[in-house]
């Protein structure tokens, strides 16, 4: 049996059980007024260290749990940022390992997108990366027995990642995930002036503005988004923060944010 092994567990999350769901209780014991909608088809999250920003990215898998009860794969985008990839890498392991407890890879579903577009393979050579996993954890506490699919891109035309995203949500059963952070090593107003052009551009539906923000999986929000253009469907900013809320330094922030899709 294949399993891709949780790689940044210990720096990016925590690698005990414990620990994450002390995290976890710890983000949803504050209180929030966030609106949600009746059906959610993706959400967008960061994938910082926990300490930074799970909790904006725990209050949008909070938010689906409550309303999307039958899930039966979920599919994970993140951009690669170790490795140059043309095209995108689907994963083909048999399990995904976090340490809540390993989830199953749909390799059957997997194949078949790999088969049926040609600018999808699969890249060993991805499995450390941690825009990806670091979303394993939330996936396994909140929808347990689901399904991962994990795809990793890099060179990719939106356009093509968005046919992808068609195919995937042609099922009823099937959820993305599309994973990002925000702008990188600004000071905290420039950081604030260039996210927030990203907020408008996802709020908005507006796949032009992305060329004015910074973000490093903006390839498939702009995927996303343009789904949502295609098919009406909504979007809703749930949070925005930056590393500068935690580490009080505002000469080199990281921003972050996290989004609903649905009607």
């Amino acid at each position: 049996m294949s399993i891709r092994k949780a790689v940044v567990s210990g720096s990016f999350y925590p690698q005990k059980k414990e620990e994450i769901l002390k995290y976890i209780n710890h983000f949803n014991s504050v209180k929030t007024n966030v609106e949600s909608f009746e059906d959610i088809k993706a959400i967008i999250v960061p994938h910082a260290g926990y300490i930074y920003s799970g909790f904006t990215a725990n209050l949008a898998y909070k938010l689906v749990s409550f309303s999307k009860k039958d899930i039966k794969r979920v599919v994970v985008l993140g951009p690669s940022h170790r490795v140059y990839l043309k095209g995108a890498s689907v994963a083909l392991y048999d399990e995904y390992e976090t340490p809540l407890g390993n989830l199953k890879v749909d390799k059957e579903f997997s194949q078949k997108l790999i088969d049926k577009y040609d600018f999808l393979d699969f890249n060993i050579e991805c499995e450390f990366e941690h825009s990806t996993e670091t979303q394993a954890p939330f996936i396994k506490h909140y929808f347990e027995n689901v399904q991962l699919v994990e795809i990793v891109y890099g060179q990719i035309d939106y356009k093509d990642l968005s046919k992808v995203i068609d195919e995937v949500l042609k099922d009823k059963s099937n959820f993305v995930v599309i994973s990002t952070d925000l702008s990188h090593f600004y000071t905290l107003e420039e950081a604030q002036k260039l996210d927030n052009i990203c907020l408008e551009a996802i709020n908005k539906k507006d796949l032009k503005l992305f060329d004015y923000c910074e973000a490093c999986g903006k390839i498939g929000v702009k995927a996303i988004i343009n789904w949502a253009i295609k098919n009406n469907y909504e979007t809703k900013i749930l949070n925005h923060c930056t590393s500068a809320d935690v580490t009080k330094d505002k000469s080199r922030v990281v921003g972050y944010t996290s989004a609903l899709i649905g009607v």
